[in-house]
């Protein structure tokens, strides 16, 4: 781990100094430092504001195929330095370093993937209607974006906006988490080493509320695109209303999983209660909500419990461990509440529900059954290792359960029936519906939520073109 103090990317240079206030960036496994990072200052943001307005000017006019050629040479730096980036993230954020891994492979496949699209922005042509008028759509870079990203993913999350960003020609401020900021700083590095022109990429760290004010408010911010949680999207979207500034928000969720009776159950249950545990549960798509038939319930739950009550907790740079710590101590302050909520107000705990007695943010696997409507846990977002098993009988009943959070982001059905699937498939309110598989969402499609899990697309095509304004050209024939 760099052993300097980690500093800010502005106008292609990497700044910090006296000026500067700092902040301890603290290893979730251990509660040691691994460095230290810059906080941003007015003139810092003021800079980064300018720099991103000048740099828009150039950037914005250059070919698909030149901004395409950064894009791919900054994807074959990030694959040579991919392990170091990946023990990075795992001092930085905790989670196992297979998980860092393969993270990092994602990020760097959204560089790849938005390298070839940079090329493929193509103009629209409508059929002629008139003699004496054509008319066509051109699609051109919105301006400067301010984008914000958590510390869950810090590699995938930051590339993913940064690449498909740059690839439309934007330039873009970004303001990743300061719990992780060496995984999006090395993004940065490999952007710089491949020739990036000064002023369109800009990084900083620092008081997230100072950040998002001055960023929201410049006017040659044309665009607002953030991934974090409900609270904070609310926030950040008041903002950008005084300026009517256009925003992509991927907020949080609450996921239900609906597993009928006619699945391979014990299949079934390994493959959800891996996912769950996942980057131990802080996954916005995270399953959290189980709904188990009551036929095969009991059979379900001895299985899935058996998967959970084995796995290896411990430092995600320990080979064998398969779950790491949470991210932080606020996080597992929250997640410690929110079970003695439940508990107290009449939850069976059957695995888990306390913190690990030893040195880190470590929580242990936890299963939950008979959980109240009323618990906190059942309306607010986990976004840590605890699932809450309950049965259903009845399908409309169960769809209606799984609908009644504000949350909308994803959801998960398990059903060999393809009548099933045919009925739950419209009726579930979210973003994504995952029918009898974990497997993540790569950069090629477009995902967001619904509800107050946000609005707005990010990946694919689609989401590419909400870093594109459309214009008609309505032209007079000669």
């Amino acid at each position: 781990m760099m052993s300097e103090t980690l500093k800010l990317y502005i106008d292609g240079q990497w700044v910090g100094s006296d000026d500067n206030d700092k902040i301890t960036v603290i290893n979730p496994a251990t509660e040691r430092p691994v460095s230290t990072l810059y906080k941003a200052t007015k003139k810092n943001l003021e800079d980064a504001v300018s720099s991103a307005e000048q740099a828009f000017k150039s950037w914005s006019r250059l070919s698909g195929g030149k901004r395409g050629k950064i894009l791919r040479k900054a994807s074959e730096l990030l694959s040579e330095r991919h392990d170091e980036i990946a023990k990075n993230l795992t001092l930085e954020q905790g989670k196992p370093l297979g998980e860092a891994k393969g993270e990092v492979h994602a990020a760097i496949q959204s560089f790849v993937w938005a390298s070839e699209q940079a090329t493929n922005i193509n103009n629209i042509n409508y059929p002629a209607v008139s003699e004496i008028y054509s008319q066509h759509t051109v699609f051109e870079p919105v301006g400067v974006v301010a984008a914000f990203t958590p510390w869950n993913f810090p590699a995938m999350l930051p590339a993913r906006k940064i690449a498909n960003a740059l690839a439309a020609g934007c330039c873009i401020i970004i303001k990743p988490a300061e719990e992780t900021p060496a995984t999006t700083i090395a993004l940065a590095q490999a952007l710089h080493d491949a020739g990036l022109p000064a002023g369109v990429l800009n990084m900083v760290f620092g008081d997230p509320a100072q950040i998002s004010e001055h960023l929201i408010n410049a006017k040659s911010v044309r665009l607002v695109t953030l991934t974090g949680s409900t609270a904070i999207g609310k926030l950040l979207a008041r903002m950008a209303a005084d300026t009517l500034t256009p925003c992509i928000l991927e907020l949080g969720g609450h996921a239900p999983v609906l597993v009928f009776d006619d699945v391979d159950v014990a299949h079934a249950a390994k493959m959800l209660a891996s996912f769950k545990f996942r980057n131990a549960g802080q996954v916005c798509v995270s399953p959290s909500r189980f709904f188990i038939h009551k036929n095969i319930a009991e059979k379900f739950n001895e299985h899935f419990l058996d998967y959970a009550s084995n796995l290896i907790v411990g430092d995600g740079i320990d080979a064998e461990t398969e779950m790491g710590p949470l991210a932080h101590e606020r996080r597992l302050n929250d997640i410690d509440s929110l079970v003695s909520d439940a508990i107290n107000k009449g939850a069976n705990c059957i695995l888990g529900g306390k913190r690990t007695n030893r040195d880190g943010y470590f929580y242990q696997p936890t299963i939950l059954t008979d959980v109240p409507d009323d618990a906190e846990m059942m309306q607010s977002e986990i976004f840590g290792p605890i699932a809450v098993l309950s049965t259903f009988d009845d399908t409309d009943d169960v769809i209606s359960r799984a609908n009644n959070v504000s949350y909308g982001l994803a959801s998960y059905l398990f059903t060999a029936s393809e009548d099933t699937i045919d009925y739950v498939k419209p009726r579930l309110e979210a973003g994504l519906v995952s029918i009898n598989i974990t497997t993540p969402i790569l950069e090629n499609v477009p995902f967001g939520g619904v509800k107050e899990s946000g609005y707005g697309l990010e990946g694919g095509e689609m989401g590419l073109h909400t870093f594109l304004n459309s214009k008609l050209i309505h032209k007079a024939r000669p």
